[in-house]
C-alpha cells in the first residue's frame, strides 16, 4: 500500500503550474527504462565483435565514426575532462585501426592519432588537472590500451613510458588485494574485466564471472570482452542487444534501482507526489524492497551481485521515507574505522558515499551525537576542500562539488547545522548573475542541486535572500531541456538523464514552496 506520510505538508496541497506537473509525471512514469547517454567506450568495445554480431558491431562501427569531436578525440563534449578523453579515444582510435575499413574511418584514425599524440604528451598535467580525479578503472584499464594502442603503432613507446610504468604499478596493487587474486562477479574489478587483455585471462575466474543474465558486470565493455577472449555465449549477445540504443551502448545498463532510489529522494525533498504518480511510487519500492539483500543492502542495478554503500544508502533513506522497511544492517555492512566504504574492496572513498549513508543514519532515527554518525561527520570535515569563496566537496562519482556539497547541506540542515555552514556561503558566493550555477560552465542540473540545498536550509529558519532562490528558478525554467551536459562518472563521463530531471523538477517545486 501507498503511503504519504507527508500528505499534511503544504506542498501536497499546492498546485504546481501545469508544465511542472506534466513533466512530473513523466519521468514517474519513465523511470526504470535506464534513460543514460551513450559511452564512447563501451560502444567502441562492441564494435569490435565483427563477425560474432555483424549487425551490432557495424551499427557501433558507424556511431564511433559519427561522434568524433571537433578536435580529434572521443568522449563528452563538455566539460572536458582528460581521463574521459583519453580513455575513450583510445579505445576508439584502436577499434578503427582493427575494424575501421572506409577512407574516412582513415582520416579519423589520423585526426585521432594526432589528438593522442597530444593527450599523451601532457598526460601528467591532464590526469591531475580533473579535480574529481580519475574515471572508474582508468588505472586498471589503460595499461591495456596503451599496449595495444602500440602494437598497432598508434602511439610511441617513448611518449606514454611513465605514465604506463605509474599505472601498472596501480593496477599490480589494485589485484594484489583481490581474494585469491582472482576476478569473479563479486569484486569490483569484475566491472573492468577487460584490463586483463588478450594474455591476461589467468586473472579471471571466468566460471564465476558472469551474472544470471550471461552480461559481465552490466558492463557492455566487459562482456564484449568476455565474448571476444573467453567463450561466445548466446545470452550475453542478447544482454548487448537489449541495452544497445541506436548504435551505441552505455556505460553500465540498466540502471533501474538507481533511477528509482535517486529520483524518488529527489521528488521526497519536494514531498511531490500525487494520486497519478502514487501507482509508479509503489511499484518501485515494491522493487527496491524485493532486491534488498538482508546486511548487504542492493546494487544499481537490480539483481547485481556487486552491492554498493552508495545505492544502498539512498535506497535505505527513500525507502524511510515513503513509510517502508529496509534492513539497517545492510547500511551498516559498509562501516569501516574511519568513514563508510562504496565497496568491500575500493583504493579511495567516496565522499558522497558517506554524505547519504549520513541521511539513512538520520532516518533511521540516529541523533547527531551518535559515535557512528559523528565518524561520518568528522570524516566530511577532514577531506572538505577549502576555498576563497567557502568550502565544498568533491567526489569520485561525479565531475561536479555542487553535487556533494548541496548533497551534504541536504542532509545537515536542521541535524548538524554547523558543519556545513562554510558550505552553504560557497554555494551563495558563486551564484552567477544570471542565477545559473556551475563549475565549469552553467548547467540545469548544477543549478537545480543549489536551488535544493538553500530551499530546505531556508526551510530550516535560516536566512537565505529569496532573491537568490528566484533567480536561480527564472534561470533553470528557461533552461530544463535535454540535453543536459555529462557530469557523472563511469569508465568516461555520462550522465543519467532521468535522475538530472527528477532533480531539476525538485528544485523548481521547493522554491515555489520556499519562497
Amino acid at each position: 500500500m501507498f503511503l504519504n506520510r507527508n500528505a499534511d505538508h503544504p506542498s501536497s496541497r499546492r498546485r504546481y503550474p501545469m508544465n511542472i506537473h506534466q513533466k512530473y509525471l513523466q519521468v514517474v512514469s519513465q523511470l526504470g527504462q535506464s534513460k543514460i547517454t551513450p559511452s564512447p567506450y563501451d560502444t567502441a568495445w562492441t564494435a569490435r565483435l565483427g563477425e560474432m554480431d555483424s549487425p551490432l558491431s557495424l551499427q557501433a562501427l558507424q556511431w564511433i565514426s559519427e561522434n568524433q569531436l571537433a578536435d580529434g578525440t572521443w568522449g563528452a563534449a563538455a566539460p572536458y575532462y582528460y581521463h574521459d578523453r583519453m580513455i575513450c579515444t583510445l579505445a576508439a582510435i584502436t577499434t578503427l585501426a582493427k575494424h575501421g575499413r572506409r577512407n574516412r574511418d582513415r582520416k579519423q584514425i589520423e585526426r585521432g592519432q594526432s589528438a593522442l599524440e597530444s593527450l599523451t604528451q601532457f598526460a601528467t598535467k591532464g590526469l591531475t588537472a580533473d579535480p574529481a580525479g580519475v574515471t572508474i578503472g582508468f588505472e586498471m584499464l589503460m595499461p591495456t590500451l596503451l599496449a595495444e594502442a602500440e602494437s598497432l603503432g598508434l602511439i610511441s613507446r617513448q611518449g606514454e613510458q611513465r605514465l604506463l610504468s605509474r599505472l601498472s604499478r596501480q593496477r599490480a596493487q589494485k589485484i594484489a588485494s583481490l581474494p585469491g587474486r582472482l576476478i569473479n562477479r563479486h569484486v569490483t574489478v569484475a566491472f573492468s574485466a577487460e584490463m586483463a587483455g588478450a594474455d591476461g585471462l589467468g586473472l579471471l575466474d571466468v566460471e564465476h564471472l558472469q551474472e544470471d543474465n550471461g552480461c559481465v558486470a552490466y558492463s557492455p565493455a566487459a562482456t564484449v570482452y568476455f565474448l571476444l577472449h573467453v567463450r561466445h555465449d548466446d545470452r550475453a549477445l542478447h544482454w548487448l542487444h537489449s541495452v544497445a540504443r541506436d548504435g551505441a551502448l552505455p556505460y553500465i545498463a540498466p540502471i533501474d534501482t538507481f533511477e528509482y532510489a535517486w529520483a524518488l529522494w529527489n521528488f521526497s525533498l519536494a514531498n511531490l507526489v500525487d494520486s497519478q504518480a502514487a501507482v509508479y511510487y509503489n511499484q518501485y519500492l515494491d522493487i527496491l524492497e524485493q532486491y534488498w539483500m538482508p546486511g548487504q543492502g542492493i546494487g544499481s542495478v537490480a539483481g547485481f551481485s556487486l552491492r554498493d554503500g552508495d545505492t544502498s544508502s539512498l535506497a535505505f533513506n527513500t525507502l524511510v521515507r515513503y513509510g517502508r522497511q529496509a534492513d539497517l544492517s545492510g547500511i551498516l555492512y559498509y562501516e569501516g574505522p574511519e568513514h563508510f566504504r562504496c565497496f568491500p574492496i575500493e583504493s579511495s572513498p567516496s565522499i558522497s558515499t558517506n554524505v547519504h549513508i549520513l541521511g539513512a543514519l538520520r532516518q533511521a532515527g540516529f541523533e547527531a551525537k551518535h559515535p557512528t554518525v559523528q565518524k561520518v561527520l568528522s570524516f566530511l570535515s577532514r577531506v572538505q576542500t577549502r576555498g576563497m569563496s567557502g568550502d565544498f566537496w568533491f567526489d569520485k562519482w561525479h565531475a561536479s562539488p555542487y553535487y556533494t556539497t548541496a548533497h551534504a547541506i541536504i542532509e545537515c540542515a536542521g541535524y548538524d547545522n554547523e558543519r556545513v555552514l562554510t558550505a552553504v556561503e560557497w554555494i551563495l558566493n558563486t551564484q552567477n548573475p544570471d542565477g545559473s550555477w556551475g563549475f565549469y560552465m552553467p548547467t540545469a542540473e548544477e543549478t537545480a542541486y543549489c536551488l535544493q540545498a538553500l530551499s530546505l536550509w531556508k526551510q530550516h529558519a535560516q536566512n537565505i535572500p529569496a532573491e537568490i532562490l528566484k533567480k536561480g528558478a527564472r534561470w533553470l525554467e528557461r533552461h530544463s531541456d535535454h540535453p543536459y551536459p555529462w557530469l557523472w562518472i563511469g569508465k568516461g563521463l555520462y550522465c543519467p538523464e532521468l535522475v538530472v530531471e527528477s532533480a531539476i523538477l525538485s528544485a523548481l517545486a521547493l522554491v515555489e514552496q520556499t519562497v
